[in-house]
């Protein structure tokens, strides 16, 4: 074997350009949020203006923070340690120069389309197809960017960071590409292939685990990598890193539906969610103690250390989001909890806290790196941490207690259901110094970090650009990689599997289903015992040599994180709607009122609207019956929320006269006092697009609604017939307007809410 060497140049460009892209990004989307959190105090900070609305700009804030702050933060996170880990330099520079350019070209068409209504009206999904087709594209750049890199290794095996990169990028490939599957209608719309409750859950199978394997596994990744770099301390135990990455992996994937709990999704699948919900607890608390055991005997840096001080905060707010999901999953507390603040308290904890502090701990460990330099002032890094911290404590607390208060207030009803507050604004105007608190605490972490950018940008002009360097032998020797069969063969992995497989029988099934689990699970562990007892092998030298090849660890984390997807998910994928709509059936849409619903979804009104009574007694007095499966059934995209900054609108349809309906969107607080509501006055001179119901139908026939045969000519007939009947219903109770406007259509299909026709055997029989 040769004792050459040869030097490798890390590409470490890339790396500062997506550091520097990740700060700008995150100040933008961090602004964004102290200006949509002070509109919810404060409705005339909407300034009568469409592109400026709470509906329009809150999900600019969550796509700005989750897609633009912290994907810049990862990208940089991830292509400067893997070159470190596998010493290697990235697989190519041009494919690292497309994902960036790629990357914030669609940043800057989410940052423009979004604010001008432009939307598929689901959370975290709201970017229109072809942004959609360009950020999966882009996604796959980074893969083919990632494993080239991987292949071009000088390391024999693969870092436990590595392991969380991976399932990253495999995961979220899959859950992007499932939830956003749709049929365009034209350039800028789409509707998604799923509806109904088949939608609500594909949302949130993805929306849960968009936090699971975009805000957290590559994070973790991250903290695995550069807390012991900064500590100069080893990861405190390898063997929990292995128990820690697998169970997460495979368990996160379950737990969506306890965003759904009390909801009409189908029982099995709520339980489901909560109970992996609740195991969830093991694993994301072995990651965080495997991370704070990591600075054991680095106290005293810990203290005077700026990086290690966010490192340490972060991984601490990681392990407080942790427990308070699970705990929000239990159904009772989730009855309290959903649809409030607490929510948006546990979910800011998380990405402030967790995301935030540990973006902030990694750019002030790299930049002095990458510029090679010292940090510009350490003192002004302390200033951040504590404003930073202030600022998160505030907030999250102030949302604790608005979301405890006004889940006690909603749902306070004595035992002959009398409502202790029937109406919901006196809700809102408990917690309105909650909110205000809130404003405050989101402008100290702003605050903390302009601060961080300023120190940061210092630092770059104090010193020049450097590259990183390694040397490796110049020919490596390297052994023989275990393929996909020799690792799907070895006992450990059919062993594992099977534990996996019975217990879930076990825990899930039911009469003999549950003992023949039971007993298959004993078997099966007894088994294993004694083969590697006897046989001298061992599941960690099977693991070790796996770790060898990425090819069959990339394919077995696919496996883990997609089964529970699968088992969820294709259940509901192909029902029939017979057998799911229980015993009310929603109507089809008319054409005006498939035009309505679409201008609904594009102001966002999901936003603060839901459309999902649960089976409460205090619900069911305030908004009419508890919502059922079949109601929702024909809607592409779903629209039963996820929080009621206003009042549930499942039975709004009939409430109100048109002319209140007329009012109360060209001013709120005419129709309701005290309202923080925004004025719509661009519905009443704007033009319902007509021309464009046809292409929408043929498009919702194609996914199922039972739309009429209707020709163009037919369809805009009968939306402005029905317009003119509007319009003259409104002339009668003094309200002049245009029936083509957009208030029209939008009134048509709020009045229709809640209408459907009865559903029992006997009528689908006859169907």
């Amino acid at each position: 074997m040769s004792d050459q060497k040869r030097v490798i140049e890390y590409d470490d460009q890339t790396v500062r350009m997506f550091m520097i892209a990740s700060i700008f990004w995150g100040a933008v989307g961090m602004l964004v949020g102290v200006i949509v959190a002070a509109q919810l105090n404060f409705h005339f900070l909407n300034f009568n203006t469409e592109w400026l609305t709470f509906g329009r700009l809150r999900p600019l804030h969550t796509n700005a923070v989750i897609f633009a702050f912290v994907g810049n933060m990862m990208f940089a996170g991830v292509y400067h340690s893997t070159q470190r880990l596998v010493k290697a330099r990235l697989g190519s520079d041009f494919l690292s120069k497309l994902h960036f350019w790629g990357w914030q070209l669609i940043i800057v068409s989410a940052a423009i389309t979004l604010p001008l209504g432009l939307t598929r009206g689901k959370e975290y999904a709201e970017l229109i197809w072809p942004i959609n087709i360009a950020v999966a594209l882009i996604w796959v750049v980074f893969g083919i960017n990632f494993f080239w890199t991987l292949a071009k290794r000088n390391e024999k095996s693969l870092y436990v960071a590595i392991w969380f990169y991976i399932a990253t990028i495999v995961t979220v490939a899959m859950l992007y590409i499932v939830n956003h599957l749709s049929i365009p209608t034209s350039l800028l719309h789409s509707y998604p292939v799923f509806g109904g409750v088949q939608d609500a859950l594909v949302q949130w199978w993805y929306g849960h685990n968009a936090v699971a394997f975009f805000l957290t596994t590559p994070i973790l990744g991250i903290m695995y990598y550069y807390m012991p770099k900064a500590a100069n301390r080893p990861v405190y135990s390898y063997r929990l890193s292995v128990v820690h990455f697998w169970s997460l992996v495979f368990i996160y994937i379950w737990a969506g539906p306890h965003h759904l709990l009390y909801t009409a999704l189908p029982g099995w699948l709520q339980q489901l969610g909560m109970i992996f919900s609740l195991m969830l607890w093991a694993p994301s608390w072995g990651g965080m103690l495997n991370g704070l055991l990591t600075l054991r005997g680095a106290w005293d840096k810990l203290r005077t250390d700026p990086v290690l001080k966010f490192f340490a905060a972060g991984v601490t707010f990681y392990g407080m989001a942790t427990f308070e999901g699970p705990l929000l999953s239990i159904r009772s507390v989730n009855a309290l909890a959903h649809y409030t603040d607490w929510i948006i308290g546990h979910v800011h904890a998380g990405t402030l806290g967790w995301n935030g502090f540990m973006a902030a701990g990694m750019f002030y460990f790299l930049a002095p790196r990458l510029w090679n330099t010292k940090l510009y002032s350490v003192p002004m890094a302390n200033m951040h941490f504590w404003l930073g911290l202030v600022g998160i404590l505030l907030y999250v607390a102030s949302m604790w207690v608005s979301g405890i208060t006004q889940g006690l207030m909603l749902n306070n009803a004595d035992e002959q259901g009398i409502l202790a507050y029937p109406n919901f604004l006196e809700t809102l105007q408990s917690i309105r110094p909650l909110m205000l608190t809130r404003v405050v605490g989101g402008g100290l972490y702003l605050a903390g970090f302009l601060l961080m950018a300023y120190n940061i940008w210092k630092t770059m002009r104090s010193g020049e650009k450097v590259n990183g360097v390694c040397e490796v032998a110049e020919n490596p020797e390297k052994g023989k990689a275990m393929g996909l069969g020799a690792a799907i063969a070895h006992p450990a992995f059919l062993y594992s599997a099977g534990l996996v497989v019975f217990s879930c029988l076990w825990l899930f099934g039911s009469g003999g289903v549950e003992l023949v689990g039971l007993v298959l699970t004993v078997a099966v562990t007894m088994l294993c015992v004694v083969h590697f007892a006897r046989s001298g092998d061992s599941f960690a030298a099977w693991y070790d040599k796996l770790l060898e090849s990425s090819f069959p660890f990339t394919v077995l984390v696919l496996v883990a994180a997609a089964t529970g997807g699968i088992i969820q998910i294709v259940p509901l994928v192909n029902v029939d709607r017979d057998s799911v709509v229980e015993d009310k059936l929603q109507k089809v849409y008319t054409p005006l009122e498939l035009a309505g619903r679409d201008i609904y979804v594009a102001e966002g009104c999901y936003n603060c609207h839901s459309q999902m009574i649960r089976p409460f007694v205090a619900e069911v007095r305030r908004y009419g019956e508890y919502s059922r499966l079949g109601e929702s059934v024909f809607d592409h995209p779903y629209q039963w929320g996820s929080r009621r900054t206003g009042p549930d609108l499942a039975r709004l349809g009939g409430k109100y006269p048109d002319s209140w309906h007329f009012d109360h969107m060209l001013n709120p607080r005419s129709t309701s006092p005290d309202s923080n509501m925004p004025n719509y006055p661009w519905l009443f001179e704007k033009y319902t697009d007509y021309a464009s119901l046809s292409s929408k139908i043929r498009v919702q026939k194609i996914l199922g609604v039972p739309f009429e045969d209707l020709s163009p000519a037919e369809i805009d007939k009968m939306a402005k017939e029905q317009a003119k009947e509007i319009a003259e219903n409104l002339e009668s109770q003094g309200k002049e307007v245009d029936p083509d406007k957009q208030i029209v259509a939008l009134i048509a299909y709020l009045q229709q809410l809640g209408d459907s026709e009865d559903f029992t055997p006997e009528v689908a029989a006859a169907k």
